[in-house]
Parts: structure tokens; sequence; C-alpha cells
């Protein structure tokens, strides 16, 4: 969609001049909080079934995605004290503006996921990439508190294998059925209102 496009690189452009002195004080906490660069890459599945690398502000320690790729609980020990704030709140989100310049992903659409899980998807879940991925949708808003869920399983990786990845996929598609521009903005409005009330 030609006016989507338009309307993402206007509003982050927008939303980079007024956040920037925000993600200056981000940058400038995460440096002074632990040893490691400010920013985190990671190579995540996008629209036809392309990688490309997602950025965040770092919000563990280095090197401690090694150990998995999934984090457990809101106590997670490889996360740092900023780190914890930054995902309670989202901040962590805010380098994907570039993402979205960059047009690897859009403001509004599916959560790119990293290609290990990518691969287990059937041929029908497939067609999640059929659109680019997004910074928020109705799987995102649903499972905002997904570390959570996740702490209350033996098994977190099968729990997120056999449960939250085909739940979040059918939300995927429900948004990718009915997409639109006012889809969108309701999209953002709900995800605003469900970061304040956390």
């Amino acid at each position: 969609m030609r006016i989507k496009r338009i309307l993402d690189i206007f509003l982050t452009l927008i939303a980079l001049i007024f956040l920037f002195p925000l993600m200056l004080l981000i940058a400038i906490a995460i440096v002074c909080n632990s040893r490691g660069g400010v920013f985190y890459k990671q190579m995540r599945v996008g629209k036809n079934n392309k990688d490309f690398y997602l950025y965040k502000f770092r919000t563990m320690h280095v090197y401690s995605d090694s150990q998995s790729l999934i984090t457990v609980g809101n106590r997670d020990s490889r996360i740092t004290k900023v780190g914890y704030f930054l995902r309670k709140t989202k901040l962590d989100e805010l380098p994907q503006l570039i993402n979205i310049l960059k047009r690897d992903m859009s403001i509004v659409g599916p959560r790119p996921e990293v290609r290990k899980y990518v691969d287990l998807y059937t041929k029908e879940q497939m067609y999640v990439l059929q659109v680019l991925p997004g910074l928020t949708d109705y799987a995102c808003i649903e499972y905002m508190n997904e570390n959570a869920i996740l702490e209350k399983s033996d098994n977190p990786e099968q729990m997120y294998i056999n449960e939250i990845i085909p739940a979040k996929l059918q939300l995927n598609f429900k948004y990718i059925e009915n997409q639109s521009l006012w889809e969108d903005f309701k999209i953002i409005v709900k995800t605003i209102r469900r970061i304040l009330v956390r």
C-alpha cells in the first residue's frame, strides 16, 4: 500500500525528531549501567522470507543471547537494571524506527520472528511472510506480558513453539485479512494504551 509506506516514513521521521533527546538519554543510561554497546541487532525474518537485522537498545549483558533466544520472566538474570525498565516500557524497541526507514518493517504488522522458529512454520503459516513485519499488531498487544506467561511453564521453549507461536500467527492472519489505515490507527492507539496501563 503506497499510502501506508508514505505514512510510515512521515510518522517515523517525526518520531525520530521528537524522540531523539530521549533516545540519547537511554543510550547514556545503557553505557553507564553495563559494559557493552548501546544497540543490539538480531537477525529476523521479514517479508518474502528474507532475513534482515532488527535493531533494539541493548537490554541484556553482552553475549547473553547465546544461552537462549527467549527470555523467561521479567527478572531474567541476563537482563540489566536499565534493560528491565526499557523492556517494561517497550522503549528498547525505538531503534526499529530505523528498520522502518530502511523498509525492513512497517509501523503496524506482524512482529518478525527469528529464523529458528520460522523454519518450524507449516506451509499455511508461511502466509504471514507475505507482508512487511511491524512494530506492533494484535499479537503484540495480546502477548505484551509474554515473558510472565513463559515463566509459569516447566518448558518455556516448548510452550513458545507449541502454544504461543500458533496463537500469535492466528492474530497475525486476522490483521492481514483486515488491514487498512483505520485498522492500523486502532492498533497503534491500543498499543500505546496497553503500554501506559502496564
